[in-house]
């Protein structure tokens, strides 16, 4: 009698991280290297990735640049600390633009994910984007890059609601999308293990805010 083979996971060419809230601890505009702090289960997550050769990548909207508040300087030297902090990563991509610019980088448009796949010499169709906000999910799916949302205190529960597919922390992410499972277009993660139903909010969800009491945006 035959057996039903099991096709193996199909596994992501490369990973491509949000960095401020889901690798760092998001200090607002941060030109410090000293006040990065990794995220929980950071380090084990891209050591994960590692082991398995599957390199990651970093896509990050900086509008402090724009803003006149960071140098491209200060950025470089942030995300050399967070090398330095969880191993080098693969590549670093991110948008200095403010929204105003209306530029085809800046998260949701799909110019800072395409960029890196480009670098690492993949299709963008088979990465995976791992954020907590919809700004990555939206990245993602212009791109056609598959999304894996991970929620913080600044994520809305719209944004939970619309995700391809939601993980409670980051290390649950990465083990989801070596078990070949990351979500793609918007509900095709209704099933999988982690994701919340629309209505239902992440612990904190909704509330962050940055100076001045308005909800910050990178």
């Amino acid at each position: 009698m035959n057996r039903p083979v099991s096709a193996p996971p199909v596994r992501p060419a490369a990973v491509l991280f949000d960095r401020d809230d889901t690798l760092v601890v998001d200090v607002p505009y941060n030109g410090d290297p000293e006040r990065v702090r990794p995220m929980p289960g950071a380090r084990e997550a891209l050591r994960l990735l590692r082991a398995h050769g599957i390199p990651a990548g970093v896509v990050s909207n900086q509008s402090g640049i724009g803003r006149g508040l960071l140098t491209e300087t200060a950025v470089r030297k942030v995300n050399a600390r967070i090398d330095a902090l969880l191993g080098p990563l693969d590549t670093w991509v991110h948008c200095p633009h403010v929204p105003e610019d209306g530029c085809g980088c800046r998260k949701p448009a799909p110019g800072l994910v395409l960029e890196a796949a480009r670098r690492l010499g993949v299709p963008p169709g088979a990465c995976v984007v791992i954020g907590d906000i919809g700004a990555d999910m939206g990245a993602a799916r212009a791109a056609g890059a598959a999304g894996v949302l991970v929620p913080t205190a600044r994520t809305l529960p719209g944004e939970v609601a619309a995700a391809p597919c939601v993980c409670p922390d980051l290390l649950s992410a990465v083990r989801l999308v070596l078990d070949g499972r990351p979500g793609g277009a918007p509900g095709r993660g209704d099933h999988l293990e982690g994701r919340r139903g629309p209505g239902r909010r992440p612990a904190g969800a909704g509330g962050a805010t940055g100076p001045g009491g308005v909800r910050r945006r990178s």
